[in-house]
């Protein structure tokens, strides 16, 4: 598929990977803050049921909508010579920048339903974090393989920077393992 012109390009792996971190670390502090109160179930059954959550959760996000990703990767076109490819720090804060209050309401969330079952809210949150650094470790596995790191157009992301794998992403694109700033899998090159 030829393209006219250069486009702005983003990392999908990075995409999947810059919400691990604020959702685990979010997580986290929520769930510790969680222990605090008795709640209505006691901290041992919240703690239980959260470990289930934090599961259930991870699993969930780690292999939701690959079949969508896969089938996008095997009909990605070269990227074009004058394609611009965002860096991962851009790619990163964007993603933090339209995200921004989605964390903040399920960090209060976690922490109000603590009251009800300690520490629960926070270890699911925890687990979207897990789950999101599996599918970019998924991702980067498969871009090792086929030797060809994947990428999409900035304007498909949506409005929140946040979509590699929504209605609107109608194909992608692929480069060399060494393009970028970033290697596969989404992390920072070493």
């Amino acid at each position: 598929m030829a393209t006219r012109g250069a486009q702005g390009l983003v990392r999908t792996a990075v995409v999947v990977r810059a919400g691990a971190a604020p959702l685990w670390w979010l997580g986290v502090v929520a769930a510790g803050v969680g222990l605090v109160p008795g709640g209505l179930t006691g901290r041992r059954i919240g703690v239980l049921g959260g470990a289930a959550l934090f599961l259930v959760t991870a699993a969930a996000v780690a292999y939701g909508r690959r079949q969508r990703y896969v089938r996008l990767a095997r009909g990605a076109s070269r990227a074009g010579k004058f394609d611009v490819l965002q860096s991962r720090h851009v790619t990163v804060r964007n993603w933090r920048r339209g995200h921004r209050w989605w964390l903040v309401l399920a960090f209060l969330a976690a922490l109000a339903g603590a009251f009800a079952v300690p520490a629960a809210g926070g270890m699911a949150l925890a687990g979207a974090g897990a789950g999101l650094w599996l599918k970019a470790a998924w991702l980067g596995r498969r871009e090792r393989e086929e030797s060809a790191l994947v990428w999409l157009r900035v304007d498909w992301l949506g409005p929140r920077a946040g979509a590699p794998a929504g209605k609107q992403v109608k194909a992608y694109r692929s480069t060399g393992t060494a393009a970028g700033d970033a290697a596969p899998g989404g992390a920072r090159r070493r």
